[in-house]
């Protein structure tokens, strides 16, 4: 069985169509004190349950309600609990980075395993550590190869150079570099405060070429707008990105729309208003992978031949 939270009704409707299935019934709904009540219209007992909610806003109450749906389940006698998290709730808060802060990914893990997840179900993490966060199986689904593919398409006949906006994400850029048959890119940034970002270096030749920025993220944009403001400088022909999470918060959408960026590629993991999205704004469904994902997990089917294997990017 599939079931939906609120937080991206459509995306698990396009999930439970290419399955086969219909999502299972659910009462979902906020009191007047602001808290959230939730229960399953059909009987789940026995059932392999896969839950679908990802963290967009607001983050807090999707993740109290995901929280209670688990519970729910377990209560209610469901064989197996999956979370299916397209987006990881509080993923980049994944390490101190200054005293006296907390390692809230971890905390969400901890979350999960306790209301009574079986399993999780995620993509394109920012750091592939968070996996060892848990005690339960996670599988980590990747847009990469999707990414890839799309590049391939639009048969640039030129030189491709595949962009990592930073160092930390140079060997998932470099495998991508591998796929596009592109030469790598790093740029070197620095982050003045959060969300904040200045490209003070283009390590790598990007002259008469198409730039590629492949990252997991766009948030307020001022990385990606920086990094193709950067790369038209140093030469780059036209500048492509692709992120697998498009959060588009605060004034980013108006940022890409008048920013030196062709085409930005994200996925639906989290829901985007087209009425909101710029020309220059594609959005690609993941919805086959993580409905391929869910069928093979639910016959105990291999996951990572999805992918060839080469789901393992970090």
């Amino acid at each position: 069985m599939v079931v939906s939270g609120r937080s991206h009704p459509t995306l698990a409707e396009d999930i439970g169509t290419k399955i086969g299935c219909d999502l299972g019934e659910m009462t979902l709904k906020t009191f007047a004190s602001g808290e959230t009540y939730c229960r399953y219209e059909d009987s789940i007992r026995g059932a392999d349950l896969f839950i679908v909610q990802t963290g967009s806003m607001p983050v807090d109450q999707h993740l109290m309600e995901l929280l209670i749906m688990i519970n729910a389940a377990k209560l209610a006698s469901a064989k197996r609990i999956t979370a299916v998290i397209p987006w990881y709730f509080y993923v980049r808060q994944d390490k101190k980075s200054r005293p006296r802060e907390p390692i809230t990914a971890k905390l969400v893990a901890d979350l999960l395993q306790t209301a009574g997840a079986d399993r999780v179900l995620t993509m394109d993490l920012h750091a592939g550590q968070v996996q060892g966060f848990f005690e339960i199986p996670v599988d980590h689904m990747t847009a990469v190869p999707m990414f890839a593919q799309y590049v391939r398409d639009l048969n640039l006949g030129e030189k491709i150079a595949v962009v990592s906006p930073d160092t930390g994400h140079a060997k998932i850029a470099g495998k991508f570099a591998e796929m596009v048959t592109g030469d790598l890119v790093i740029l070197n940034k620095v982050r003045p405060a959060h969300n904040e970002a200045k490209v003070t270096t283009v390590i790598g030749d990007v002259e008469g070429k198409v730039a590629v920025i492949i990252d997991d993220i766009v948030d307020t944009a001022g990385t990606l707008v920086a990094g193709a403001a950067a790369l038209k400088e140093a030469g780059a022909t036209k500048v492509y990105a692709c992120a697998t999470h498009g959060l588009f918060n605060g004034s980013a959408l108006e940022r890409i729309a008048t920013s030196e960026i062709h085409k930005l590629v994200v996925t639906d993991t989290v829901p985007l208003d087209p009425l909101a999205r710029p020309d220059n704004v594609q959005v690609l469904s993941i919805a086959g992978i993580l409905a391929e994902t869910i069928s093979n997990v639910f016959a105990d089917d291999s996951v990572s031949a999805i992918f060839a294997g080469e789901n393992q990017l970090f």
